[in-house]
């Protein structure tokens, strides 16, 4: 193995790194390494005990992500090395996916698979859409290419960070026709969120699906439409889709009248959800609060904290009585129990009697490490309203 410059841990800084926690940061580092534009190295400790080897990222102030503890492998970290990670990873999905059901799920969720940095999610069966997001992951794009080839994967689409992505192979016919539970959905890994789909809301959608028979329906923050289709699937009366996104709107139409053309009870609105929520009627029997992640760093956890509270204070005040609330966060910096106590605050404001059903979270093709419990970032209350 090639020599690669060394990052050097303070002693009492070691405790995270020994409980086997992938994150360094720049306060827990004593020695950078010399080469400011290193990606890779090997993390000591400060008397020079080798630990581990992690990407690096020297402007960052989360400075490594550890990939590997212990001493390096005899080869190295080489193709083999990448792809032993990545066939573990696709045998775990093959255990909690029913390909007959579903043909779109998570292959390799970062630090829960050992490869912080590299997120790849497949479309289709043949297709994935893979984002890099540190300068290590983006070095060993052609490795992943040829990686996801070997493993018969026919199509790829890669995205660095909030770039703009690009095939790395030839261009399947788009949009992308994905099932899950049954169900399809059209994406375009170019022009959707995250990899082209929000492919971790998929048990969520079956389980509230399965409680809209006859209710009426506001699916807020709706993207494409993906609560909408459960619901409809489900039985729902009426299904109302909000969402900024004009395009959005339409390609939420497009997936309810791709699964259930004669159905003419769904409407798509082009509106701000705050605006809408606060203007909405009163008649809605179950509503979905699925927005994007309002806390995008540690610093906007406050006015994030509040936007979570006026959306679920607008939805538990305006519900019918006996209504259902499905809310979620997907934001990595408001935690569980700082979720919960937002919507116990929504609650109380609201003067109406609030239980929680069930608790939600991310499926099994997003494992969490539980070495690294910020991987746990989606959760969700299922609330009944008296």
């Amino acid at each position: 193995m090639k020599s690669m410059d060394t990052l050097y841990l303070r002693q009492e800084k070691l405790k995270p790194f020994l409980n086997r926690h992938p994150w360094i940061f720049s306060g827990a580092v004593k020695n950078r390494p010399k080469n400011s534009g290193s990606t890779l190295v090997e993390i000591c400790a400060d008397g020079g005990k080798q630990l581990g080897y992690g990407f690096y990222e020297h402007s960052a102030q989360l400075i490594c992500k550890v990939f590997h503890f212990g001493i390096a492998p005899e080869n190295g970290f080489d193709k083999d090395y990448w792809k032993a990670k990545l066939v573990e990873a696709n045998s775990l999905r093959q255990l909690v996916i029913n390909p007959d059901e579903t043909d779109t799920w998570r292959l390799c969720h970062a630090e829960a698979d050992g490869i912080p940095g590299l997120v790849a999610d497949v479309y289709g069966g043949n297709c994935i859409s893979f984002q890099t997001t540190s300068p290590g992951t983006l070095e060993l794009k052609d490795v992943w290419k040829e990686i996801f080839l070997e493993m018969g994967f026919e199509f790829l689409f890669h995205r660095h960070g909030k770039e703009e992505g690009a095939w790395l192979t030839a261009q399947p016919e788009l949009p992308l026709r994905s099932k899950e539970n049954g169900l399809y959905f059209l994406c375009d890994p170019a022009t959707g969120q995250k990899t082209g789909f929000f492919i971790d809301q998929r048990e969520n959608r079956k389980a509230i699906g399965s409680l809209c028979a006859g209710r009426k329906v506001l699916n807020a923050f709706s993207y494409s439409g993906g609560f909408s289709v459960y619901a409809v699937a489900g039985g729902a009366a009426e299904v109302i889709s909000a969402d900024i996104s004009k395009s959005a709107c339409l390609l939420a139409e497009q997936n309810v009248a791709l699964n259930f053309p004669a159905y003419k009870k769904h409407q798509s609105i082009a509106v701000d959800c705050f605006e809408y929520l606060r203007n909405m009627p009163d008649d809605f029997d179950l509503i979905i609060l699925d927005p994007p992640a309002f806390a995008k760093n540690r610093a906007s956890v406050e006015k994030a904290a509040r936007g979570y509270k006026e959306i679920n204070l607008q939805a538990i005040s305006k519900i019918r009585s006996g209504g259902i609330i499905a809310t979620f966060s997907c934001s990595q910096h408001i935690d569980r129990d700082l979720f919960q106590k937002i919507v116990f605050a929504a609650a109380a404001d609201s003067g109406r009697n609030v239980k929680i059903l069930a608790s939600a979270g991310q499926p099994p093709d997003h494992p969490v490490s539980i070495f690294h419990p910020e991987g746990a970032y989606l959760k969700g209350l299922l609330l009944y309203i008296e």
